[in-house]
């Protein structure tokens, strides 16, 4: 055991139940600790106080449309593939208050929003997930249009990966090069083998994140077996999108009757920009007492997919679920790329686990792909 902290880089093994003292820290260091926990059938996020709160053996199904936990019998922690949540919910809520105005005496008063955001320690990010916060970080705060909320969230942000054991049919982050190892962008990644964590540590923070716990230099036979246990995920994949020529292929089948083939599956429901980690865009509603007294403005989630998103003077530019699709999927895998020089998906495949019909983008590309090629 060793009673210094490990360098930045360095891989090390820590007994399972370390991780509670990892928790701890953090927590005394001022952080509340958001991580996954079993809740109405699923592995939701939220705040959770220890290991007694993870999902410590249970696992996944999930297909086009179907999401089901299971028990195993292993005692894993983060033996399960993304959920419903994101790590968005946290870093671009989507319903945040704005301001208020109240009326006393004739006089009307501003008042900004000023509850200071939560300083939060993210548990167990999927590294599908750490490329979707990058991807926001480069469109919300990247440029000289910065979004002061997402900014003041996210520059206090502990990040504690969990690299994949294993991938649901629904994963494809292989081909969009984004996973299941974590390649940067945290403070600690974590490895679940059957009897230890093999902890790579990425900052500082992530180093004094381990103060008090026991940890020994990883081996090679551990470093073997962890690279094993990724190796294993990376061949689950269940899907693949070829990606060298995607903007291509998109702007030049606008037309393609692919697009009214999925049409007529389509809800319009937005739920996959709602589970999708990197979708963004957002609407302002202003909500007022009955007496005209007082007001506030707050910003809500809003999706493509939404008829009313695209309303604009003198009429609405995409009334059909068709030209819905369209934009969505195009804007994700094309224009995306031309705005903030990557794409917008991530290979999480929560847009195919959560559609209640179970349209999959990867199968949508390679439809348009097959017949364009004919």
């Amino acid at each position: 055991m060793s009673p210094s902290l490990p360098r930045v880089s360095a891989s090390v093994a820590m007994p399972k139940a370390s991780l509670q003292q990892v928790f701890d820290n953090l927590r005394a260091a001022g952080y509340m600790l958001v991580g996954p926990t079993v809740r109405d059938g699923a592995i939701v996020l939220e705040e959770v106080d220890g290991l007694d709160d993870l999902p410590l053996g249970w696992t996944d199904e999930q297909r086009p449309g179907h999401y089901r936990l299971t028990k195993t019998r292993d005692n894993h922690y983060f033996d399960y593939g993304v959920g419903p949540h994101s790590w968005k919910e946290f870093l671009h809520p989507s319903r945040l208050p704005l301001f208020s105005v109240e009326k006393n005496n004739g006089n009307w008063t501003i008042r900004p929003a000023q509850e200071p955001p939560p300083r939060y320690a993210f548990v167990g990010v999927r590294a599908c997930d750490l490329a979707a916060i990058a991807i926001q970080d480069r469109v919300l705060i990247g440029s000289e249009f910065r979004d002061p909320h997402y900014a003041a969230r996210r520059e206090q942000v502990f990040v504690l990966a969990v690299n994949c054991s294993q991938a649901n049919s629904t994963c494809f982050c292989a081909s969009m090069k984004t996973g299941p190892k974590a390649t940067g962008g945290f403070d600690l990644a974590l490895t679940e083998l059957p009897d230890i964590f093999l902890a790579e540590i990425g900052s500082e923070a992530g180093s004094e994140a381990l103060g008090d716990v026991p940890w020994e230099a990883a081996t090679a036979f551990d470093l073997g077996r962890a690279s094993r246990v990724i190796q294993r995920a990376e061949r689950q994949n269940g899907r693949q999108m070829q990606t060298d020529d995607l903007p291509d292929l998109l702007y030049e089948n606008l037309e393609h009757p692919r697009w009214d083939e999925v049409a007529t599956r389509c809800l319009s429901c937005a739920n996959c920009t709602l589970v999708c980690p990197t979708c963004f865009c957002t609407t302002v509603e202003d909500v007022g007492n009955l007496r005209g007294t007082s007001a506030e403005r707050i910003r809500i989630a809003d999706s493509c997919f939404n008829r009313d998103f695209s309303h604009v003077h003198g009429g609405n530019i995409r009334p059909s679920i068709r030209s819905r699709y369209r934009q969505w999927l195009t804007h994700k895998l094309a224009s995306w790329i031309d705005q903030f020089g990557t794409s917008g998906c991530v290979g999480c495949g929560r847009c195919i686990t959560w559609c209640p019909v179970g349209i999959e983008i990867t199968e949508e590309v390679n439809a348009i792909r097959a017949k364009a090629a004919k």
